[in-house]
């Protein structure tokens, strides 16, 4: 494949998945991806299925059900109706029909308890020692919008490492310096399963910059957010997410949005030997 075409491949891929995710709560249709993208349906299409393996309307479901069983955890205090209006379903009935299909529960057992008989099943996720979280740094502060080239990738694992190399390596051609890291984390891995999880490595750049090659521009939006200073080792972040999600939340006078959560880092624990990170983890939120 040229690079040309690898290039623009990787850039319909990319702007489809920020739109997806930034306007889904509302009807999103093939033609205004394809739209988006100068190219015709069938082409956007094909495209899509053969860069991600997957369909697309299953993509965008699959993305809908994960912030709705993430939300129906954290915002005790925002309706089931509420939240499924949220995540882009207008109907409540099919609402809840997606739901129970995908996570064997209603939203109302699982809001009730039944997402941690889906963990421990589904992901052998167990209860996390809370003592440890006793001293954690907590601030809640408005985080101003940023702009990041970034690259993604399927699966929290190992293998993020070749990411961040490869992500490295374009700062170094094209001399940015300072570079601030950020880990933006879509999937809750309490409900995901980790392969599965939407990972994306980024750098923080001016806000007039231009990529090339197969690397995309990914704005953060200006948000209120809770954020956690946090030391650990390789796969402390996911016991971070559960203490967060599970706990934190639920208890809290905040609620969760759609929006993404997403580390930064002071030291990444896929850049050194001893895996050991220390970072600021950002949770999006408003209050109740």
């Amino acid at each position: 494949m040229k690079k040309d075409t690898k290039k623009q491949r990787a850039e319909i891929i990319n702007n489809s998945l920020y739109y997806i995710y930034k306007y889904i709560d509302t009807n999103i249709t093939l033609d205004e991806l394809a739209k988006l993208n100068s190219v015709s349906k069938y082409h956007f299409h094909r495209i899509f299925k053969e860069e991600t393996n997957e369909n697309l309307f299953s993509r965008i479901t699959a993305i809908r059900l994960q912030k709705a069983a993430n939300l129906l955890i954290t915002n005790n205090h925002t309706s089931i109706s509420e939240i499924a209006n949220m995540c882009g379903y207008s109907s409540h009935s099919s609402f809840i029909k997606a739901f129970k299909n995908r996570f064997s529960f209603t939203p109302t057992k699982w809001r009730n308890g039944s997402y941690k008989e889906f963990s421990n099943n589904n992901l052998n996720i167990k209860s996390i020692d809370l003592k440890e979280f006793e001293n954690i740094k907590i601030e809640i502060k408005v985080s101003e919008e940023k702009n990041y080239a970034y690259i993604r990738h399927k699966g929290y694992n190992p293998q993020i490492r070749h990411t961040w190399q490869r992500l490295l390596a374009y700062a170094y051609e094209e001399n940015i310096q300072d570079i601030i890291q950020i880990g933006i984390h879509h999937d809750n891995p309490l409900i995901t399963k980790s392969e599965d999880c939407q990972y994306i490595a980024g750098i923080e750049v001016e806000k007039n910059f231009r990529c090339n090659k197969s690397f995309s521009i990914l704005r953060v939006p200006k948000s209120l957010c809770a954020v956690f200073s946090y030391k650990g080792t390789y796969g402390d972040v996911l016991k971070l997410m559960n203490y967060i999600y599970n706990y934190w939340l639920p208890n809290s006078y905040y609620e969760s949005k759609t929006l993404p959560s997403y580390a930064i880092y002071h030291k990444n624990h896929f850049l050194n030997d001893e895996e050991e990170f220390d970072l600021d983890f950002y949770v999006p939120i408003s209050t109740i």
